[in-house]
């Protein structure tokens, strides 16, 4: 294919949305070194933050020719931020653009109906990438198959430990794989006491995770990640263990039914998020779930009353979960 028919085959723009940093990232150096095939891009690429760009600015960028080269490339990161003004200069721009320059926006989030979003999905069916994350309980996989790029291998405890100590950015992890390829050598299997060792907490504990070692009945995880959750209020995380003891109970109450499938038509949720319910629900017995209800209830009333709310959530806490 030659460098006219592969320039034929460009859109006049690309945007590149979505959570997933890692993506974003890996999206845009596709495509700067996929226009650099096609020419020098020293002098024929220009860098725009739409924080603080004006759209005028990323405009005439757009519409200067590119010297020696067949083709320019103009990149505006936080293209989310862009002052409504300045995005009305591009999506003008996007109804008439150069056929020799290549617009790459990235933005974390973007709306669909938003005007500049339309003007980019116009240009056709590929011009929007989507970055969306993968779901929390698809992250670990994620993480596995993203360690085999560094030259090593997690186990399963491995990457829900990293995880759980770096958070869901893509990017994080990703530098913090780096590093334990590093200090490996990519010799052996990377374990979860491995990464413990290794990596450092940079993440606050998540509630759901709070609210999933809960539904396991695991009390020393329990403790262990209340004891990293500094912004989380003994009051909200009594709130979602009520919840979760409410659904735990509908889970049992549809299992009896023979209908476990219908959880989620009974809770109004989608499927992923209850896919361990099941399991959980198997955890308690009715009584058992009963009992935390109510006592749940007392706890809060007594939390309101003014007596020392984080005691009283650990005692119910501990009550509720030993066996």
């Amino acid at each position: 294919m030659t460098n006219d028919q592969q320039q034929n085959q460009l859109l006049a723009a690309y945007l590149a949305v979505g959570e997933d940093a890692l993506k974003r990232e890996a999206v845009i150096a596709r495509l700067r070194a996929r226009l650099a095939k096609l020419g020098d891009l020293s002098f024929n690429a220009d860098d725009f933050d739409g924080e603080t760009a004006a759209g005028a600015d990323i405009a005439a960028a757009c519409n200067t020719m590119p010297f020696a080269s067949p083709v320019r490339l103009v990149y505006v990161r936080n293209a989310e931020k862009l002052k409504k003004a300045d995005s009305e200069e591009i999506v003008a721009y996007l109804g008439s653009p150069s056929d020799s320059t290549v617009l790459a926006l990235e933005a974390e989030k973007l709306a669909k109906n938003t005007r500049l979003y339309k003007a980019v999905a116009a240009l056709g069916a590929k011009a929007v990438i989507d970055c969306a994350p993968p779901k929390s309980w698809e992250l670990p996989k994620r993480v596995r198959a993203m360690a085999t790029g560094h030259g090593i291998v997690l186990t399963e405890g491995a990457a829900g430990a990293l995880v759980e100590l770096v958070g869901e950015n893509t990017v994080h992890l990703d530098n913090e794989l780096k590093k334990i390829a590093l200090a490996r050598g990519g010799s052996d299997t990377v374990t979860e006491r491995d990464v413990r060792g290794l990596v450092a907490r940079t993440s606050e504990v998540k509630p759901w995770d709070f609210t999933a070692a809960f539904a396991e009945r695991n009390l020393a995880k329990c403790l262990s990640l209340l004891a990293k959750m500094e912004s989380s209020s003994p009051h909200a995380l009594i709130a979602m263990c009520t919840t979760r003891i409410r659904e735990l109970i509908a889970a049992q109450a549809m299992a009896r039914r023979g209908n476990p499938k219908a959880l989620a038509q009974v809770l109004g949720q989608p499927d992923w998020k209850l896919k361990s319910h099941g399991a959980w629900a198997r955890n308690f017995s009715s009584g058992e779930l009963r009992r935390a209800l109510v006592s749940s209830r007392d706890a809060e009333r007594a939390m309101k009353s003014g007596a020392d709310a984080d005691e009283i959530f650990y005692r119910w806490l501990v009550d509720t979960l030993r066996r």
